[in-house]
C-alpha cells in the first residue's frame, strides 16, 4: 500500500489534481513572475520593456475547460488572473506550466499563448504558440515563440509582430535581446500603414525592410541595415544604412530629410536641415541651403514654449558669389539677410500679448530666396507675399467687449519703403452694456489711430504714359500731381485721431406687426495732421498744421413690415424696410487725410449701413433715407431663397459722397447723386450641395449695369466647384478707365478615396487671356502625403517696373513617423 500510494504522489496526474487544492498561493506568485516577463517583452513604438509587477498579487483561477477570450479587465485592483486548461508545478525541475488557452491579465495587460513555461533553475521563461501581449496602452505583440531571462535582459522572440497604440507595425523573423537595452531584429519590415482591410496580406502602401533592425532603448533610435523602401512591395530607394528615433520619440537631435529646390537667381539649392533638441522647452534648427550659383545660405531658428505662451526666432545670412544675376535689383550686393521672429503669451483667460518682426538687408531678399510663402494645408507653394510686418499687439476679449492695440511697421516688397506708414498705435475698443437703458441696447466704441510717412505716395488716374510719369515724386514739371491726374494714396507728415462713438437703439413691435427701431448716435473725431509741403500735395490737402474737431450727431428711426404666406410648399416673407437719418453736414469734409477709408463699394450689403464708409477717416453727414424690400422663401422640402433690392436717397445738406477727397473716394460708387444706384442681390440655396448668388448696382438714370457679379458654389461628397464672374464699369475718378470684366474658378475633385485634384485660375475676359492659375494634385492617407502644385503670381518691383510674372512646382513627399521631403523649382518672365 505505502508503495502504491508513493507511486500515486509522483505520477503526474496527482501532482495536477494538488495544484489548486496545495499550491496555490505559490503558483499565484510563480504566476505573477511569469507575466511580468512576458509583460518585458513589448514593442512601444519601438521595443520598450515593460515595469516589473510585484509578487503580491493572489489570485488565481483555474478552469479545466477551454475557455472563450473574455474581454480584458481594465483594472484588477492588483490581483493577477490566469486562466489555462491545465497549469502544472513540476518539483523535480522546479518548472511551473500552464497549457491550452492561456490567459493572464494584470493591471489592464494581458497575456495570450497556447503554452507558458517558468523554469526556476534557468530563471528563464518560455512561451509559444499564437503568443498576444496587451498592455494598457493598447501595444499589441504577436509572436510563436518567445524565451526571456528572468531581467529581461536577454532573450529572443522568433516569428515577431507588434501593433502600436499610434498605428505603426513591426514584424521579424527573429528578435535578440541583449545587455538589458539592444534588441535586433533580423530581417524586419517597418510601417506605419494600416494593413488592407480587404486583404490584410497584401503589402502596404510603404514599407521599410531591413537585413537588421537595430533598436537602443536608451537613445529610442532604430538603426536600419541594409534597408530598402518599397511601394506596394516593389523595391523603390536602397540605402545601406540609415537611423531614425522610434515612433514614441516627438523630438530628437539629428539631420532631417533634405529638400531640393531651383530658382533662377540662385541655380539648384539643396537644404540639409539639422534639429537640435535642446531642452523639453526649447530647441533648434539649423538649415544650411547650398545653391550653385550663390554659395550657402544658411538659416536657423530658435523655438522655446513657455508656461503662458511661445516664441522664436529665425535668422539668414549669405555671402553672395554672384551678384549678378540681380543686377539692377535690390539684390545686387555682397551680404544678404534678414531676421524675423514672433511670440504669443496669455496674461490670462482674456488678454493675450505678442509681437512680429522682420528685419531685412533688403526688401527682395525673401522673394529672391523663396523664404516667405504662402502655403496650402499641405504645405505646398502657393504665392509670395508682397509685404511682411512687423508688431507688437495686446488683445483683450470679454463676454461683450473687445479691446485690440498694436503699432506697426509695413516692410514692402515693392521697394518704396518711404512711401509706407509707420503705425505709431491704433486702439480699437468696443463695448455692448449687459442692461438696457430707456429699455435699449446702448453700446459705445472707440479708435485712435496715429501714423506718419517720409514721402508722398501718388497714383496716376490715366493710362497715358506723359501723364503718368507726372505722379511720381521725381517729377520736376510743375504741372505734375495735380488732381486731374492722380489720386494721393498717402500724404508725408504725421496724422493723429481720438474717435469716440455711442449708439442707443430699441426695437419694439406694434399690435399690427409693423418693427420699429429709433436709434441715436453721438460721434466725435478729435483730429490733428501735420502735412508736409512736397511738390504737389498743397493741391490735394492743406499742408502745415491742423487740428480740428469733428462731431456727428445723428437720429434715426428704422421701420420694417413683414408679411408672411403660409403655403402647403412653404413659407414666403415680403418685408418693406425704410430708414430714415438725420445729421449734420459733414464738416472738413475732402480737407483731412484719408488713411482708413478708401475703399467704397456701395451695394446691397451696406444698403441699410448708418455709415457706409469703410474707415474712421471720412464720416457719413446730411439727411439720407433708405428704402428697400426684402422677400426670403423657406420651402418645407429644404432650400431658400432670399431677395433684397433698394435705393437710397440724399435728402438734404451735403452728400459726402460727392466731395473729391485726396482719394476720390465716394465718386463713381453710386452715391454721389441724390438718388443712388439701385442695388440688389439674389440668393438661392435649393439645398445644402448648391449656393447662388446675383449681386448688382444699376445706374438710376441710365439703368445701365454698373457693378455685376454672379457667384454659384457646388459640393458634393467627391466633388466641389466655385465660379465667379464680375463685371464692372470704369470708374475713370478712381483710375479705372475702362471696363473690368473677368472670371475666377477654382474646383476640387476626389478622384479616389485618398486622391484630391484641385485649381484655379482667373480669366480676365478683357484682355482675353488667364493671368494667374494654380493647378495641384494630391494623395493623403494615414501614412502617407504626395502633393504635386504648378502655381503662377505676380510680384512687383520698385517705381514703374512691370509687374514680374513667377512660375512655380512644388514636389512634396512625407511618410509618417519616417520623413518629409519637397522639390520646388521656380523661375519668372516679365508679363
Amino acid at each position: 500500500m505505502a508503495v502504491v500510494a508513493a507511486r500515486q504522489l509522483r505520477s503526474p496526474a496527482f501532482r495536477r489534481r494538488t495544484t489548486v487544492r496545495r499550491y496555490r498561493a505559490r503558483l499565484a506568485a510563480v504566476g505573477v513572475s511569469m507575466f511580468a516577463l512576458l509583460a518585458g517583452f513589448v514593442f512601444a513604438g519601438a521595443i520598450e520593456l515593460a515595469l516589473t509587477v510585484p509578487a503580491s498579487a493572489q489570485s488565481f483561477t483555474y478552469n479545466p475547460r477551454p475557455p472563450k477570450p473574455p474581454p480584458r479587465p481594465a483594472n484588477n485592483d492588483g490581483r493577477m488572473l490566469v486562466q489555462a486548461v491545465e497549469v502544472d508545478y513540476d518539483y523535480n525541475n522546479q518548472r511551473v506550466s500552464a497549457v491550452g488557452n492561456v490567459q493572464m491579465f494584470y493591471n489592464g495587460t494581458s497575456v495570450e499563448a497556447d503554452k507558458v513555461i517558468y523554469d526556476q533553475k534557468t530563471k528563464r521563461l518560455h512561451a509559444e504558440g499564437n503568443i498576444r501581449l496587451t498592455d494598457a496602452e493598447g501595444k499589441v505583440t504577436y509572436a510563436n515563440i518567445m524565451d526571456l531571462s528572468d531581467d529581461y535582459r536577454d532573450g529572443f522572440v522568433d516569428s515577431l509582430r507588434v501593433d502600436t497604440a499610434d498605428d505603426t507595425r513591426m514584424a521579424a523573423t527573429r528578435a535578440d535581446r541583449s545587455a538589458g537595452n539592444y534588441t535586433v531584429f533580423e530581417n524586419g519590415v517597418y510601417t506605419a500603414c494600416a494593413p488592407c482591410k480587404d486583404n490584410p496580406k497584401k503589402p502596404p502602401l510603404w514599407q521599410v525592410k531591413g537585413a537588421r533592425i537595430i533598436h537602443d532603448q536608451t537613445d529610442k533610435m532604430l538603426y536600419f541595415e541594409n534597408a530598402q523602401l518599397e511601394f506596394f512591395g516593389v523595391p523603390m530607394a536602397y540605402l545601406p544604412y540609415f537611423s531614425t528615433p522610434d515612433p514614441t520619440v516627438k523630438r530628437k537631435t539629428g539631420f532631417l530629410m533634405p529638400a531640393y529646390t531651383t530658382v533662377t537667381g540662385y541655380g539648384y539649392g539643396v537644404e540639409t536641415p539639422f534639429y537640435w533638441a535642446i531642452a523639453p522647452d526649447y530647441d533648434a534648427t539649423f538649415n544650411p541651403r547650398f545653391t550653385t550659383r550663390q554659395g550657402v545660405l544658411l538659416q536657423g531658428e530658435f523655438r522655446q514654449r513657455l508656461i503662458n505662451g511661445s516664441y522664436q526666432i529665425r535668422a539668414y545670412g549669405i555671402d553672395q558669389l554672384d551678384q549678378s544675376a540681380y543686377a539692377g535689383q535690390p539684390g545686387d550686393r555682397q551680404f544678404r539677410g534678414g531676421v524675423d521672429t514672433k511670440g504669443q503669451f496669455a496674461l490670462n483667460d482674456k488678454w493675450v500679448w505678442g509681437w512680429d518682426g522682420v528685419l531685412l538687408s533688403d526688401y527682395y531678399f525673401f522673394s529672391d530666396y523663396r523664404l516667405a510663402q504662402y502655403k496650402d494645408p499641405l504645405g505646398s507653394f502657393l504665392s509670395l507675399p508682397t509685404e511682411a510686418i512687423s508688431q507688437l499687439y495686446l488683445t483683450g476679449v470679454g463676454n461683450r467687449s473687445f479691446f485690440d492695440a498694436r503699432t506697426i511697421y509695413y516692410l514692402s516688397f515693392s521697394g518704396n519703403q518711404d512711401q509706407v506708414p509707420v503705425i505709431h498705435p491704433v486702439i480699437d475698443y468696443s463695448n455692448v452694456f449687459n442692461r438696457p437703458i430707456l429699455g435699449g441696447e446702448v453700446s459705445y466704441k472707440t479708435n485712435f489711430t496715429s501714423l506718419s510717412r517720409e514721402t508722398a505716395a501718388f497714383d496716376p488716374i490715366t493710362t497715358l504714359a506723359n501723364t503718368a510719369s507726372l505722379c511720381t515724386t521725381t517729377s520736376a514739371d510743375p504741372l505734375a500731381r495735380t488732381p486731374s491726374q492722380c489720386l494721393l494714396r498717402g500724404f508725408p507728415g504725421t496724422y493723429t485721431r481720438l474717435t469716440a462713438e455711442a449708439q442707443w437703439r430699441k426695437s419694439y413691435t406694434d399690435p399690427f406687426g409693423q418693427i420699429w427701431t429709433p436709434f441715436a448716435i453721438l460721434r466725435a473725431d478729435a483730429i490733428n495732421s501735420s502735412v508736409s509741403n512736397q511738390p504737389g500735395v498743397s493741391n490735394f490737402l492743406p499742408v502745415g498744421d491742423t487740428q480740428a474737431l469733428r462731431p456727428m450727431p445723428a437720429v434715426g428711426l428704422e421701420y420694417r413690415y413683414p408679411f408672411i404666406n403660409v403655403q402647403p410648399w412653404g413659407t414666403t416673407t415680403i418685408e418693406p424696410i425704410a430708414q430714415v437719418i438725420a445729421r449734420p453736414n459733414e464738416t472738413y469734409a475732402g480737407k483731412l487725410p484719408n488713411e482708413d477709408a478708401q475703399s467704397m463699394v456701395f451695394d446691397a450689403s451696406n444698403l441699410f449701413a448708418i455709415d457706409k464708409f469703410s474707415g474712421y477717416d471720412r464720416v457719413e453727414g446730411g439727411g439720407r433715407a433708405n428704402v428697400g424690400v426684402q422677400a426670403t422663401t423657406q420651402f418645407d422640402r429644404g432650400g431658400s431663397v432670399n431677395v433684397l433690392v433698394g435705393q437710397s436717397y440724399q435728402l438734404y445738406g451735403l452728400n459726402s459722397y460727392a466731395v473729391k477727397d485726396a482719394t476720390n473716394t465716394g465718386l463713381d460708387s453710386g452715391l454721389q447723386n441724390t438718388r443712388s444706384d439701385y442695388v440688389g442681390r439674389i440668393n438661392y440655396s435649393p439645398n445644402r450641395t448648391y449656393t447662388f448668388s446675383v449681386r448688382s448696382r444699376v445706374d438710376e438714370a441710365t439703368l445701365n449695369v454698373n457693378r455685376f457679379e454672379a457667384e454659384g458654389r457646388a459640393a458634393f461628397d467627391r466633388w466641389s466647384v466655385s465660379m465667379i464672374y464680375g463685371n464692372y464699369a470704369a470708374q475713370p475718378e478712381l483710375g479705372y478707365l475702362t471696363r473690368r470684366e473677368g472670371l475666377l474658378g477654382s474646383a476640387s475633385i476626389k478622384v479616389a478615396s485618398n486622391w484630391v485634384v484641385s485649381g484655379s485660375a482667373r480669366w480676365d475676359l478683357e484682355a482675353n487671356k488667364l493671368n494667374q492659375y494654380i493647378v495641384g494634385a494630391g494623395y493623403v492617407d494615414d501614412c502617407f502625403v504626395l502633393a504635386a502644385n504648378y502655381v503662377t503670381s505676380y510680384s512687383y518691383s520698385a517705381g514703374t517696373t512691370p509687374p514680374v510674372l513667377s512660375h512655380a512646382f512644388m514636389l512634396q513627399i512625407g511618410l509618417r513617423t519616417i520623413a518629409n521631403s519637397s522639390s520646388s523649382a521656380g523661375g519668372s518672365g516679365i508679363q
